[in-house]
């Protein structure tokens, strides 16, 4: 009997209504279990137990969720209004969609890609520039910055996604397993870089924070060196 009830309770459970969010959920969580590529309108609607011809009466096509994707992801990044410090706002707002990289590594390359943009994105692209312009950027230099910054940011996680694509390997395994390659004879500073990370381990963090003060403090620089 109990059998039966919870049956005919599961069956006569109403369906959350469909809508662009949902849509654009399911296809993030494909993307973040088998990769961007396997994002089709029939395996999103395969994770919405819905027909995927459903899907057509909230999105246009394929590429519709691809830019709502990046949409939901932006509209995570920190963009703060509460600083007046242009060198406070671009450090947090990179280090915000680094940890959102993280989470969602196929983020960048599909940002980069995309030839549209959505309303998040587009708010995003104004508060870079209008941060950049109050502080006193010129409209080229403030472009040099835009493209500088996002050129470390996406780039860095490019990178750490592409280290990481064989495997769960650790920094400190793939390392180790270096080590059995390199002849130290004849390779001694990559020898000795491989047992450094492979003694004292890789802080992705530590890396990370090491380029972008780098990048700000040149900016800085110009910025002083303009006026």
């Amino acid at each position: 009997m109990a059998k039966e009830i919870f049956g005919n309770d599961k069956k006569n459970r109403p369906r959350l209504p469909l809508n662009r969010d949902r849509i654009f959920t399911a296809a993030m969580e494909i993307a973040d279990e088998r990769g961007v590529g396997a994002v089709t309108m029939r395996e999103v609607s395969s994770r919405l137990h819905v027909e995927a011809m459903s899907l057509y009466n909230h999105v246009a096509n394929k590429d519709d969720i691809l830019d709502g994707m990046v949409d939901l992801v932006i509209d995570q990044f920190d963009l703060p209004e509460d600083t007046g410090n242009w060198r406070e706002a671009m450090h947090r707002r990179a280090v915000s969609a680094h940890r959102l990289f993280q989470l969602h590594p196929w983020v960048p390359s599909l940002l980069d890609s995309r030839k549209s943009s959505g309303p998040s994105r587009l708010h995003y692209f104004e508060w870079v520039l209008g941060t950049l312009f109050k502080a006193g950027f010129s409209i080229d230099g403030a472009g040099r910055a835009f493209s500088l910054l996002d050129s470390y940011i996406y780039g860095f996680s490019i990178q750490q996604s592409n280290a990481s694509a064989d495997g769960e390997a650790t920094a400190e395994e793939m390392a180790a397993a270096m080590l059995e390659s390199i002849p130290a004879d004849k390779y001694p500073n990559l020898y000795r870089m491989a047992m450094n990370s492979m003694q004292s381990g890789y802080d992705i963090e530590a890396d990370f924070s090491f380029g972008l003060k780098i990048i700000l403090d040149g900016l800085e620089r110009i910025l002083k060196e303009s006026h």
